[in-house]
């Protein structure tokens, strides 16, 4: 429920503050004095475009800002804290929610969510949870047969609720299966071309059987291969100055002749030295073996091993080639493994498919004949219980009909849902399309909302000139059913129309004023001889007439006396 409203440099409003509460809330004004500024604030609030056009000529900005009443855990407080925002605890479970948005003159827009700044998409989220607006293209909507078809669904309730989630978890089975089926089908020779090219890059690689890191290890392997000689002579002439096999000086030689000197000598700090040059005597004996076996091994491999390794890295550079790199290769033996299955699988897979798709078809039939049922018990009612609505609403020989047909299947179902109207006895049902002026369509409308409000209740409508095309006996109608509606909702109209606003029991009028260079509008709550004299205004465009003030205090008589019943 919105408690309050605050437009600022919106329009021709320079600044006005919309209390709002419970119950049944009537906007009347003049021509141009800014009513339907007050629709585009709630819009701006329920995520709507902005539009800089709407900017006060000479402001920088419009800001628009609400405080609504909403229960503190539930869908719309889960949303509110997703976007970072929090709510101000009101008592009795329930918060109270802080909406803004402010769009500046040079096009710029800005929201904020209980205190934090988020996208208007949130906005969005959070209106569809809160309200539900009607104005005059609403009406028009109600002429699409998805509008008409949304209207019964919500009126059916849980019942139909239900079943048209279980179709739609059928229908997304059956369409999944199908989808896959129809690929493999379509696809089946190039299926077969994969499979085989598949097939044979994974022969290949068999063949070849590499190992991770095996083309930088025979890399290694080349090199040194290729430099056999180099490495030879270096490898000896180092081993010759290590351990001579020629009887030349080398260094064992040496650190044994100064071994065998210190040993001479008695002094313990040339002792330890000289164990010192045993353990380097040692550890160079241990490099000429190692240098030994190296020239060993250097003189085992010669050109027939070069040729070895050559040849594999060929190979192993051939897959390099195909698939980027050896690693790819190696990866693709265990992916393309799997996928070979699958591709080989097809004949089977299109049978178990094919199974599969019949028992999903057998069960979203079940499915869709469950939702047309659902939706015919439903469209039944709804057609009894508008029709109700509408003999209250001064169409006392109308009928409306709710007629749900077989259509091409479809994630809504497989039905067609036409509202379809008989204005008096004996006329043929026509569709509401076609067959309602705009005060028929009005009260169709408000008709409709009245009968599903009672099985999916929205907290706050909002009708803008819902009463367009009707007065006198109709108009008194059309207040006194928006009052029943606010028995369960928050109902805020616009309207130009006393008979309507007579059945408030929250009426804001929007004031023109002008200081012959500036207009701005405010708005005030009326009550008492104000309201009296508003109402005598809408009744004949003079406030202090006293004929329209008694005629504006008999109609708040009459809603005063029948206005909730």
């Amino acid at each position: 429920m919105i408690e309050q409203m605050r437009l600022t440099g919106l329009g021709v409003i320079a600044d006005a503050v919309l209390p709002m509460g419970p119950g049944f809330t009537a906007i009347t004004g003049e021509t141009g004095a800014g009513k339907t500024m007050v629709v585009t604030g709630l819009g701006l609030l329920m995520g709507q475009r902005a539009d800089s056009g709407t900017v006060r000529s000479g402001d920088r900005q419009a800001t628009v800002e609400g405080i609504w009443d909403v229960p503190s855990e539930g869908s719309v407080a889960d949303r509110v804290r997703e976007a970072g925002g929090e709510l101000e605890p009101s008592g009795d479970g329930r918060g109270e929610l802080y909406l803004s948005r402010t769009i500046a003159a040079e096009g710029r827009s800005r929201a904020s969510v209980g205190g934090r700044a988020a996208p208007a998409s949130v906005l969005v989220d959070l209106a569809a949870q809160l309200v539900a607006v009607h104005g005059q293209s609403d009406q028009l909507r109600l002429k699409s047969a998805a509008a008409q078809r949304d209207a019964l669904d919500r009126f059916g309730g849980d019942p139909v609720r239900d079943a048209l989630a279980a179709y739609r978890t059928a229908y997304d089975r059956w369409t999944a299966i199908d989808r896959k089926l129809s690929e493999i089908v379509t696809d089946r020779d190039a299926r077969a071309a994969e499979a085989g090219r598949l097939r044979a890059q994974l022969g290949e690689i068999e063949a070849v059987a590499p190992e991770p890191g095996e083309d930088i290890d025979l890399a290694a392997r080349s090199e040194r291969l290729t430099n056999a000689e180099a490495l030879r002579e270096a490898a000896l002439v180092a081993r010759e100055a290590l351990s001579s096999e020629d009887g030349e000086a080398d260094v064992s030689t040496l650190v044994g002749d100064a071994r065998r000197s210190l040993d001479r000598a008695e002094d313990p700090v040339l002792a330890g030295i000289a164990e010192q040059l045993d353990d380097l005597s040692y550890r160079a004996s241990d490099l000429a073996t190692s240098l030994s076996s190296y020239l060993a091994d250097l003189d085992e491999q010669g050109p027939a091993e070069l040729a070895v390794v050559e040849e594999r890295r060929a190979a192993l550079g051939d897959l390099v080639r195909l698939h980027g790199s050896l690693d790819e290769a190696i990866a693709l033996l265990e992916t393309g493994s799997a996928r070979l299955a699958e591709l080989d699988d097809d004949d089977d897979r299109v049978e178990r498919l094919t199974a599969e798709r019949d028992a999903a078809r057998t069960e979203l039939d079940q499915a869709g004949g469950r939702l047309s049922a659902e939706r015919r018990t439903a469209a039944t009612a709804l057609g009894a219980r508008a029709s109700e609505e509408l003999r209250a609403l001064a169409m006392p020989d109308a009928t409306l009909t709710v007629d749900v047909t077989e259509t091409p299947e479809s994630a809504h179902g497989r039905d067609g849902v036409a509202f379809q109207l008989a204005p008096h006895p004996g006329a043929d049902p026509r569709p509401v399309a076609k067959g309602a002026s705009g005060g028929e369509l009005s009260r169709v409308m408000l008709a409709i909302e009245v009968v599903v409000a009672a099985t999916d209740p929205v907290p706050t409508f909002i009708f803008d000139e819902v009463d367009a095309g009707i007065g006198g006996a109709a108009a008194i109608e059309v207040g006194r059913r928006l009052a029943k509606l606010a028995e369960s909702s928050q109902v805020i109209a616009v309207t130009h129309l006393a008979q309507v606003a007579a059945f408030a029991n929250n009426h804001l009028n929007v004031v023109k004023s002008s200081d012959g260079s500036i207009t701005a509008s405010s708005v005030t709550r009326l009550e008492g001889s104000e309201r009296e004299a508003e109402m005598a205004r809408l009744l004949s465009g003079m406030s202090d007439s006293d004929a329209a003030i008694t005629h504006a205090r008999e109609l708040l008589g009459v809603a005063g006396t029948g206005g909730g019943q």
